[in-house]
C-alpha cells in the first residue's frame, strides 16, 4: 500500500522540522541541526576518452502545463512521455558505496555501507537492493486507486500521470541495478576525513553516532570518481552514491542527500547521493532519503525544471513534504523488513491541472490536503 511518500532533495536553503518526541538533539557544532537537502551548482562536463564516440544521453522526455498563474511551465523528466508511451523504459543504475574513515582525532571510526548491516541482517547495499527502490514487489496505492505493483519511483510516476496511465496501462520507468565486472568494476569511493572536515557526533535526530563531511568537498570527490570511471559511467546511466550514517554539511548539519548533473541540460551526466541511517525514527532512516532523491531525479534529472512556487523554485517533488511529521515517511513491508519511503508531490502541487494525477491530489497520499505551493 502506498501511504506516505516524502522525498529529500538538497536545497540551497535548509528546512527546519520539529524533532520526533524520542529524539534528543545533541549536535555540538554551530547552529541547531536541521533537516537539509541542497542543490549544488551543476558541475563541469566529465571529460570523455579521446576518440570515443559521443555517449548516449539519458532517456528523457519533455512536457509542460499552464500553471494557475497563467505561466507556461516546461519540464524534462526521465523515461518516456506517459501520454504517448505504453512500454517500459529501463535506466541502468550503478550503486556506488562511499566509505568514510575518521581518524583518532575526529572519531576513530570507519562508516562502511558494505560491512554495516540493516536490521541485523543484510549489509546496507544489499538491503537497499532488496528495498522498494529496486525490488518491484510492493503494491502502491493513492487512496482507492491502485497505481500498480512495482518499484517505488515507477509507482509514484504512474500515480503522478494517472490520467495517461489509465489508457497506457503498460507505462513504466524502471531502475535496473547493474553490477559491473572486471576490468571495469566500480569499486567503492573511499574518503578519509580530516579533523578540519568532519567528525563523529551523536545523531541529532536519534540514537547512536553519525559522521559529518562538507558537501562541496564531497562533490569534488564524486566528480573525480566519475571522471576516473568515464568509460563506464556515461550519461545514459544513473550513478547513485550511498553512504552509511553520514550527514553532509553546509554551514551546519544535516544533509541527507542530493542529486545533480555534470555538463549541459539534456546531455550531461546526472547522478545522486543519499545516506542510509540505521537509527529508528531518525532523519534518513533506511530509504527515507533514497526515495526522496530517486523520485526527484526522476522528475527533475537536470535540476532545472523551473516552477512559480515561493517555497520551491524548481520541480523538486520531495521538498514540499519533508517538513511533515516523521519527515513525511510511511511504511512499506517487503522482504521481511519495514521500509520508510517518503511521500511525493504531484504536478498539481506546482499548479498543473488536477486532472493529471490520481484523484486529482497534489501528493500521492493526500498529506498536503489538496494545497498547492505558495505563489499558485
Amino acid at each position: 500500500m502506498m501511504k506516505r511518500v516524502a522525498s529529500l532533495a538538497l536545497l540551497a536553503s535548509a528546512v527546519a522540522v520539529t524533532f520526533a518526541a524520542n529524539a534528543a538533539p545533541n549536535w555540538d557544532g554551530p547552529g541547531k541541526p536541521k533537516v537539509m537537502f541542497a542543490h549544488p551548482a551543476p558541475q563541469p562536463a566529465i571529460e570523455r576518452p579521446r576518440g570515443a564516440p559521443p555517449p548516449t544521453s539519458l532517456a528523457q522526455w519533455t512536457g509542460g502545463f499552464t500553471d494557475l498563474t497563467g505561466h507556461s511551465i516546461t519540464y524534462t523528466m526521465v523515461g518516456a512521455d506517459p501520454a504517448s508511451s505504453n512500454t517500459t523504459t529501463h535506466v541502468k543504475v550503478y550503486v556506488i558505496p562511499v566509505i568514510f574513515t575518521y581518524g583518532p582525532s575526529n572519531g576513530n571510526l570507519v562508516l562502511n555501507p558494505n560491512t554495516a548491516t540493516l536490521n541485523g541482517s543484510k549489509n546496507i547495499i544489499k538491503s537497499l537492493l532488496s528495498s522498494p527502490i529496486f525490488d518491484d514487489g510492493a503494491d502502491f496505492t493513492s487512496g482507492a486507486i491502485d497505481c500498480g505493483t512495482g518499484q517505488f519511483t515507477d509507482s509514484f510516476q504512474r500515480c503522478n500521470f494517472w490520467s495517461h496511465v489509465t489508457t497506457n496501462t503498460n507505462y513504466h520507468t524502471v531502475l535496473d541495478y547493474t553490477k559491473t565486472k572486471k576490468p571495469n568494476k566500480l569499486k567503492p569511493l573511499k574518503i578519509t576525513v580530516s579533523s578540519s572536515q568532519g567528525k563523529i557526533i551523536n545523531n541529532p535526530f536519534g540514537s547512536g553516532v553519525v559522521g559529518t563531511y562538507p558537501i562541496n568537498t564531497f562533490e569534488t570527490n564524486v566528480h573525480s570518481y566519475m571522471t576516473a570511471h568515464n568509460t563506464v559511467i556515461t550519461p545514459d546511466t544513473f550513478p547513485f552514491f550511498i553512504s552509511y550514517d553520514v550527514y553532509l554539511t553546509s554551514g551546519g548539519c544535516c544533509i541527507g542527500g542530493y542529486h545533480n548533473r555534470s555538463g549541459a541540460h539534456g546531455t550531461g551526466q546526472t547522478y545522486g547521493y543519499t545516506t542510509i541511517v540505521d537509527s529508528a525514527g531518525a532523519f534518513s532512516e533506511d530509504i527515507d532519503a533514497a526515495s526522496h532523491e530517486a523520485a526527484e531525479w526522476l522528475d527533475d534529472p537536470f535540476v532545472d525544471n523551473h516552477v512559480n512556487c515561493q517555497d520551491n523554485s524548481i520541480l523538486e517533488v520531495g521538498d514540499p513534504i519533508e517538513s511533515l511529521p516523521n519527515y513525511g515517511t510511511f511504511t512499506v513491508s517487503l522482504n521481511g523488513y519495514t521500509w520508510h519511503p517518503q511521500d511525493e508531490a504531484n504536478l498539481p502541487y506546482f499548479g498543473a491541472p488536477t486532472s493529471t494525477s490520481a484523484n486529482g491530489w497534489t501528493d500521492t497520499n493526500h498529506f498536503l490536503n489538496g494545497n498547492v505551493c505558495p505563489g499558485q
